[in-house]
């Protein structure tokens, strides 16, 4: 039995039990659905290929027919990579393919602390420590980009103290402390540009997380934060720019195409790695309506430029009254890739539950991998059983 064989036999056998309820109680108290008591097997050559294509989009991104049509970053910004980019895979029959690429994939923390919250054998499983020392190098690393000190940062989204993940905010404050470096937790109206300088209450801001949705910073209440970043006050991450270079889904569309990698220059090897890996994905346009409400059963619609799975839709679900909506709006229609599933035990019964991949990963490099398993059409933590669970490489 190969890697591949044994991951799947696993992943079909319940493994209940694995999260210490004691180390896991403060994030469950208020969100009992964020973490699986379980774990998920994942073959290392499924892992190895999600790797490599991170790396590979890497390349691909530096071509300079990659960024045609996309607003270049204002001259005065500071460089920055930009941190926890999300790829999210699903393992299908033929291996690992890509669903979508995010900006600010929120979570990282979480993983780290669920990490720690395991008991048993952790064989397989990432190391805490390399993890923790990794995030804090990223932050670091983002604002040596442009020769400064990190002294102090701001971790900032929407309302943070209601977001669903806002344990995530207060993980990151403690491991960055831990680090020598002051954070703080706060929205975006709390920062004030004046001076050339970017600024909370507490004092000066050398880094802003950026955790808003709001991917343009169009909103004028994000107007102070989009102006310290164009005027190189402050280093943003993640900026507009690398939201617009990875995650507008339309890119998926050319990462679909052999015929416009091979034009755009992506060599023989990275372009055997895309076709494998990325499902073909197609603009929506009303013209064509009349086929992809055909095909809408083997199909799944996104939003360009949406996150979350918000506005998502399984093509077997949509109905007329949704299927105008896509039309009318800007979408793309990505081949229907079913998620793997894992057997969980919920009450007393074995119950399967759907599963999908997020890599995290910083400078073209993955540093974790972890699972989200759940019930429905979209991933969500609504599900008894489901939540984020740690990955365990099958060799």
């Amino acid at each position: 039995m190969n890697a591949i064989e044994r991951s799947r036999d696993c992943n079909a056998t319940a493994l209940p039990d694995c999260l210490d309820p004691y180390r896991a109680a403060p994030f469950l108290a208020d969100r009992p659905l964020i973490f699986s008591g379980t774990r998920v097997f994942v073959a290392a050559d499924h892992l190895a290929i999600m790797a490599a294509f991170v790396s590979a989009m890497e390349r691909v991104v530096a071509l300079p027919a990659w960024s045609e049509g996309i607003t270049p970053m204002p001259a005065g910004a500071l460089p920055a990579r930009g941190i926890f980019y999300g790829y999210d895979f699903h393992i299908a029959a033929e291996g690992p393919r890509l669903i979508e690429i995010n900006t600010n994939a929120g979570g990282g923390f979480l993983n780290l602390a669920l990490l720690q919250a395991q008991r048993g054998d952790r064989a397989g499983m990432h190391d805490p420590a390399r993890i923790e020392a990794a995030y804090a190098a990223m932050f670091v690393a983002e604002v040596e980009l442009s020769g400064r000190p990190l002294h102090r940062m701001a971790i900032v989204d929407e309302t943070p103290d209601t977001q669903y993940l806002g344990a995530d905010f207060s993980l990151c404050r403690e491991l960055m402390q831990r680090h020598g470096v002051e954070a703080v937790i706060c929205a975006p109206e709390a920062l004030a540009y004046r001076n050339g300088e970017l600024a909370h209450p507490t004092g000066p801001i050398d880094l802003v997380y950026n955790r808003l949705t709001d991917f343009p910073l169009a909103d004028p209440r994000h107007s102070a934060l989009h102006q310290a970043w164009a005027e190189g006050a402050v280093v943003l991450t993640p900026h507009p720019y690398a939201h617009a270079r990875y995650a507008d889904k339309r890119h998926l569309q050319r990462l679909s195409d052999p015929d416009w990698l091979a034009a755009s220059g992506v060599d023989a090897e990275d372009r055997t790695l895309i076709t494998r890996v990325v499902p073909k994905t197609e603009r929506v346009k009303r013209e064509q309506a009349e086929a992809l409400w055909s095909r809408r059963k083997q199909l799944f619609f996104k939003p360009a430029t949406g996150f979350g799975s918000k506005a998502a839709y399984r093509g077997a679900n949509v109905t007329h009254r949704v299927f105008e909506e896509i039309l009318a709006g800007d979408y793309v229609a990505q081949a229907l890739v079913p998620p793997s599933e894992r057997i969980v035990r919920v009450d007393g019964e074995d119950v399967a539950l759907k599963c999908d991949l997020r890599c995290y990963a910083y400078a073209g490099e993955v540093q974790l991998v972890a699972a989200r398993l759940w019930q429905g059409q979209t991933t969500n933590f609504r599900t008894p059983g489901g939540g984020f669970a740690p990955v365990v490489a099958v060799s």
